[in-house]
């Protein structure tokens, strides 16, 4: 029989377990609900984080509630209130005040106004906080972090890795947007039917942010499922949408191919050792069709073009028999209308293998010339390895020790680590 500190810890580990899940569930609806209440993005989460922090204290005691997100959205509204009257009566700010009419409040799980008539019937509650948060008044930038920060609950930092900026620089602009919110009073709600499109381009962005922060670095990978489930809701609520449907595609198609990057130890395995075998055939025949029904409804957008070179990836029996020219084509178009440096950097190995890493070299040299991709791991590796296929393993071995020192996860620290060994043994 467990003694009573066995017991207690056990506990303890079921509330943490249950608050955890609840994190994950309920983040973005209590944050979106304290900002419709209360107009202040900061104090929104604030009074969030309070919540979950009081869960850790009480629940251990108390036991779990019923319905944890209602708990926690109660504790936070509360909180919320206690904060806005303490400002109300140290300053007599109207507007502050005014929030604490005995009104009802909305319901915990929904942050919307329930009698607004012009909001579409956005088919998934988490959407709807996407679309609510991606307004068009701030920069496509700001939008796209406010919404990883506040609502999908990244952190700062994690967002300026996705963003290839510093954390300082990150923290500042999220600031800077939540102060224009303050002082515009731009409104958190889910716009009119026919204003949804000049917010998709947001959406889109956020939801593929979203999945490669739980694909690229395996630190949050319950987000890769949560991205796909909310891009198939988004293909069906605007299924006129081409670049929607090239947006599953890719994410599906990548998705597919997940568990041969890595072997039974963790370790990151070369595209060229993969076992091709064990990729998901029914995930893969899916993201083509998406993107077939998507080629046919315009265009070819920036989702579409990356989605038609994990096409290339799939459908290939072996990365030696794969149609490299026609990856380095797709990076070039895709470079033309989503000009960026990592574009530049993917397009950069696709020559490699298609025409040689010595002509591949020099595009990578030019980035690193440039500053652009300064910090970013992938380039030395990239570099490195061009070096290695060229005889020249002096220098790509300082390449990878720069490599190293930039790696961001230790399953990408032992590979470089694998392959500065070989050339220095």
């Amino acid at each position: 029989m467990a003694n009573a500190p066995e017991e207690a810890e056990l506990l303890c580990e079921d509330v943490r377990a249950a608050v955890a899940d609840a994190y994950r569930e309920e983040w973005g609806r209590i944050v979106a609900a304290l900002i419709r209440l209360t107009g202040d993005w900061d104090l929104a989460e604030e009074c969030a984080q309070d919540a979950f922090a009081r869960a850790l204290s009480r629940w251990p005691a108390d036991g779990v509630p019923r319905r944890p997100g209602a708990w926690l959205t109660t504790t936070a509204r509360n909180r919320a209130l206690d904060r806005l009257r303490r400002r109300a009566l140290e300053a007599d700010k109207l507007r502050e005040a005014a929030v604490l009419r005995e009104v009802a409040m909305p319901d915990p799980f929904d942050p919307f106004d329930p009698f607004d008539d012009d909001a579409p019937a956005v088919p998934d509650d988490r959407l709807e906080l996407i679309f609510a948060c991606c307004h068009p008044a701030l920069s496509l930038e700001a939008r796209v972090a406010l919404t990883l920060r506040s609502l999908a609950g990244l952190t700062t930092a994690e967002i300026a890795r996705a963003f290839l900026v510093p954390e300082p620089t990150m923290a500042q602009r999220i600031v800077r947007a939540k102060n224009k919110i303050r002082r515009s009073g731009i409104p958190f709600r889910v716009p009119p039917a026919h204003l949804l499109p000049e917010r998709l381009d947001a959406v889109l962005t956020v939801l593929y942010l979203l999945f490669n922060a739980g694909y690229s670095g395996g630190l949050r990978a319950e987000l890769t499922g949560e991205a796909i489930r909310l891009a198939r809701v988004l293909a069906g609520f605007m299924p006129d949408e081409p670049e929607a449907l090239g947006l599953l595609s890719l994410m599906l198609l990548h998705e597919a191919r997940r568990t041969g990057r890595v072997d039974a130890a963790g370790d990151l395995v070369p595209l060229d050792r993969q076992d091709r075998g064990g990729w998901d055939r029914a995930a893969i025949d899916e993201g083509v069709a998406l993107l077939e029904r998507a080629r046919r409804r315009g265009s070819a957008g920036k989702y579409q073009l990356q989605a038609a070179i994990a096409a290339c990836h799939a459908g290939a029996p072996s990365a030696a028999a794969t149609d490299w020219p026609r990856i380095a084509g797709l990076y070039a178009e895709l470079a033309r209308i989503a000009p960026g440096p990592v574009v530049e950097l993917n397009r950069a190995v696709a020559v490699a293998m298609a025409d040689g890493p010595a002509a591949a070299l020099p595009l990578v040299d030019a980035l690193r010339s440039s500053g652009a991709l300064a910090g970013y791991h992938l380039l030395p590796a990239t570099r490195a390895d061009l070096l290695r296929r060229l005889g020249r393993d002096a220098e790509a071995a300082d390449a990878y020790r720069e490599a190293l020192e930039l790696a961001g996860s230790e399953a990408e620290r032992r590979f470089f680590t694998r392959r500065l060994t070989s050339l220095t043994s």
